[in-house]
């Protein structure tokens, strides 16, 4: 699978560990920062990640900085990004499942490296279940929310 990965400075070291198990998995893994743990600003990152994602340079993404929080936050705002914050192992795999979630969102301060390869593998091994008619109605009721809500936002 293609994916897009990208830390700000308090996620830095555990990207980097996460981008190593995904290519020992055999993944194609779009670094896009950021490169070193100098103080940097997460929104920067989260937007590189759903762009990678609305112009179909990867399937899926994972954003990681010090809570979560940020990330998750700020890759939200961007038409057709559905990221996660999952620290279970359930979250990370149902996320997709069910709710199509194109993006894991990790918190670097919260879990340590075991934890985040789990996380990862049971995000990648997920599908949608577009077969269960209830997941597709609400995945479609939120496309519909995003879009009443977004309707200005220009997709790459």
């Amino acid at each position: 699978m293609k994916l897009a990965i990208a830390a700000d400075h308090a996620g830095f070291l555990l990207k980097g560990e996460v981008r190593g198990y995904l290519e020992q998995l055999g993944h194609e893994v779009i670094d896009l920062g950021a490169f070193n743990a100098e103080p940097s600003d997460y929104p920067d990152f989260a937007e590189a990640v759903g762009r990678a994602l609305q112009a179909g340079r990867a399937e899926r993404g994972i954003l990681i900085c010090g809570s979560g929080v940020g990330v998750c936050v700020a890759a939200n705002k961007m038409p057709g990004i559905r990221a996660c914050m999952c620290h279970d192992h359930y979250s990370a795999h149902q996320g997709v499942e069910h709710d199509n979630m194109n993006v894991l969102v990790l918190g670097a301060r919260i879990i340590g490296e075991e934890l985040a390869y789990d996380l990862v593998a049971a995000f990648l091994d997920a599908r949608f279940q577009s077969q269960v008619e209830r997941y597709v109605r609400r995945l479609n009721k939120v496309m519909a929310i995003e879009a009443r809500n977004m309707p200005n936002m220009n997709k790459p």
